[in-house]
């Protein structure tokens, strides 16, 4: 999969007393990335009783983000299991200047049964495809 990339506001209650965003508001764009990019394979597998889940989520900061600066999240596939992948997240202005890196484990989970299961044929697809819509 090639990255896939999308623009995200930062709101106000993104903000911290310092008057930067708060780390943990990274966690939240890179979960909103994720949907954005995941949204019609979310909504199938879900109806499966099939869903997603975050096993592991670690973050790099390198720059601040500070409030008016442009941001993107790039998402792409760095890892591909049997049950499990990773992703990995650039936080960025989209001109080169990198606010912050991380990744996500991931797990493919059957909530009727209670336990992971192989990655769906259509999400893999989707993982291993050139281009994302």
């Amino acid at each position: 999969m090639r990255e896939f990339t999308t623009s995200i506001e930062v709101r106000f209650a993104d903000l911290d007393l310092y008057g930067h965003v708060n780390g943990v508001a990274y966690f939240t764009f890179m979960e909103t990335a994720r949907v954005k990019l995941f949204s019609k394979p979310f909504q199938e597998l879900t109806r499966q009783g099939i869903f997603l889940v975050v096993a592991r989520a670690e973050c790099n900061y390198a720059l601040p983000i500070l409030p008016g600066d442009p941001l993107e999240v790039s998402i792409g596939v760095s890892r591909m299991g049997v049950s499990s992948f990773e992703l990995a997240y650039r936080l960025h202005d989209g001109h080169g200047r990198v606010y912050a890196t991380a990744s996500t484990s991931m797990v493919c989970f059957d909530d009727r049964n209670k336990k992971s299961i192989a990655i769906p044929d259509q999400l893999k697809q989707l993982l291993d495809a050139e281009e994302v819509a």
